[in-house]
């Protein structure tokens, strides 16, 4: 009968862990927001980080300038399904 409900407590979200569906989704947003960095011509990918928790997207890494971190932090909130972005980048 434990182990019935440990099952069940392992698919539940909290506050510090997501459920399966929001890992997946999560996923999902984290791939969608690499994609159109790499599409924009002002931004470089691949010197900026994109992690996903909860519809909330970090950027983490560095840019060259203070139009590129804008920028990021834009083409991030335009992508279907993210609450907020957290812009931790720095322009070095």
């Amino acid at each position: 009968m434990l182990g019935g409900a440990v099952a069940v407590t392992a698919c539940s979200s909290t506050t510090k862990q997501e459920s399966t569906g929001e890992y997946v989704d999560s996923a999902a947003i984290t791939t969608k927001v690499k994609a159109e960095l790499i599409k924009d011509p002002v931004t470089k990918a691949g010197q900026i980080s994109v992690e996903t928790f909860k519809d909330t997207v970090q950027l983490s890494g560095f840019v060259d300038t203070a139009a590129s971190k804008s920028r990021a932090e834009q083409i991030a909130r335009n992508v279907q399904g993210v609450r907020s972005v957290k812009n931790d980048l720095v322009v070095k």
